[in-house]
């Protein structure tokens, strides 16, 4: 006996996943396929195929959920289902990263009407108690009880909100979330501002980044990113639809690094090159972000921290999400990057012929040896500004003068 789940998109039926046998497959709806404003769910099912098989669409299911086998099964366990993407996201499909909406067909009516934003408003002290239990039990995603659910990619334990203003809720049906919460992980000191500091430098030497905070909730401190797969318009909040780069190449979230057999530099820019409506742009943009996460030793930057956006004709490299700084943890020596440069991983070992080899790959006009150059003198440039905006912001000067000295000791060190 089959299943059956609805993807929205906007409000209006997408396509629909079919679970049979231990299977799913997705099939678009012709309405959809007769928009002209119509895109794909994924680059890994096209628009010029109605059907497709299970080997594209559970990797994109699964990508949608969290990369953590424990809370995968406290979730099952509460919502009395199988372990399995399919069943798992007919509770948490509502609200998703980029603008498809999973839901179940009983679903169907009252998340295709239009309707007044639903949201369970919290104060202060509940955000900084489900803080407080996510730092403690990284399985304590949802709430029971909660109006909506969410479900966010990553390992990391996370929490999804809507802000208006200066309050915090938990929305429902069409209404989105907005910002994304992760408490701060017990074994890296001063890892929320870590984040929030690599993001914002990226952003001062002309990279472009999801907007973020370091914000306090009573006792508890949270990194806040601000979605950038939503968008205010007309004073309404409105999903943007978006994609990591495992669920365009159809790889499974276990396989994200590439010396797992997940995407590497390579399979990332000839997708770029063939599918980004400004390629040359994109293509020099992951390039530089490649090059941005050596400097600051950013060994995290998978294929899943790298996404698409996608709407009618048009597809382009997202900003720029989940970027820290491992340096000031780790000795050099042990560092290794999530993507092969050239032909090292090793932060040590990378050189300018590896980066030159990759420069010609990406499609640049100039020697990528020399763009890494001028990217490294410009984070040099930026540090000390940066660290001192930061303080006056009240974060942790010891904190910004580990990530200063660290960074700056290793650009020095490799512009040598």
């Amino acid at each position: 006996m089959s299943k059956v789940l609805y993807v929205l998109m906007y409000g209006q039926p997408m396509g629909r996943l079919i679970a049979k046998g231990g299977t799913v497959s997705f099939h678009y709806e012709d309405s959809w396929l007769e928009r002209p404003d119509n895109f794909p769910l994924s680059l890994s099912m096209p628009l010029s195929a109605k059907d497709h098989p299970n080997r594209v669409v559970n990797p994109y299911l699964w990508n949608l959920l969290p990369d953590n086998e424990e809370t995968l099964r406290t979730w099952a366990r509460n919502f009395g289902v199988k372990k399995n993407a399919f069943a798992l996201l007919s509770f948490t499909g509502e609200d998703l990263p980029g603008a498809a909406q999973i839901v179940k067909p009983e679903r169907l009516e009252v998340l295709t009407a239009q309707q007044e934003p639903v949201v369970q408003w919290l104060d202060e002290a509940q955000i900084a108690q489900r803080l407080r239990e996510l730092r403690t039990d990284r399985t304590a995603w949802l709430q029971p009880g909660d109006v909506g659910y969410f479900s966010l990619a990553g390992a990391q334990p996370k929490m999804a909100l809507h802000r208006q203003g200066d309050r915090w809720g938990i929305p429902a049906g069409r209404t989105p979330t907005t910002h994304i919460l992760k408490p701060p992980i017990p074994d890296l000191e001063g890892f929320a501002e870590n984040e929030h500091f690599c993001l914002r430098l990226a952003s001062r030497v002309g990279l472009p980044v999801a907007n973020s905070a370091v914000m306090r909730f009573e006792d508890e401190v949270a990194f806040v990113t601000e979605r950038f797969d939503r968008v205010l318009i007309n004073g309404e909040f409105v999903r943007v639809h978006t994609e990591d780069f495992c669920q365009a190449l159809a790889v499974r979230p276990e396989r994200k690094y590439q010396n797992m057999g997940g995407p590497g530099p390579r399979e990332i820019l000839r997708l770029l090159a063939s599918e980004s409506s400004r390629r040359e742009e994109d293509c020099a943009t992951f390039f530089d972000a490649l090059a941005f996460n050596y400097l600051i030793g950013g060994t995290d930057a998978h294929a899943k921290n790298y996404s698409l956006l996608h709407g009618p004709r048009r597809v382009r490299l997202a900003p720029l999400y989940d970027i820290a700084s491992a340096l000031p943890y780790y000795d050099v020596k042990q560092l290794k990057l999530a993507m092969k440069i050239g032909s090292h991983y090793e932060l040590r070992y990378i050189t300018d012929r590896d980066w030159d080899a990759l420069g010609e790959i990406a499609g640049l006009t100039a020697a990528g040896s020399a763009r890494v150059r001028e990217l490294a003198g410009k984070v040099l440039e930026q540090l000390p500004l940066l660290v001192a905006e930061l303080r006056d912001q009240g974060l942790s000067r010891e904190i910004l003068t580990n990530l200063e000295t660290s960074i700056r000791k290793f650009v020095t060190s490799k512009a040598a």
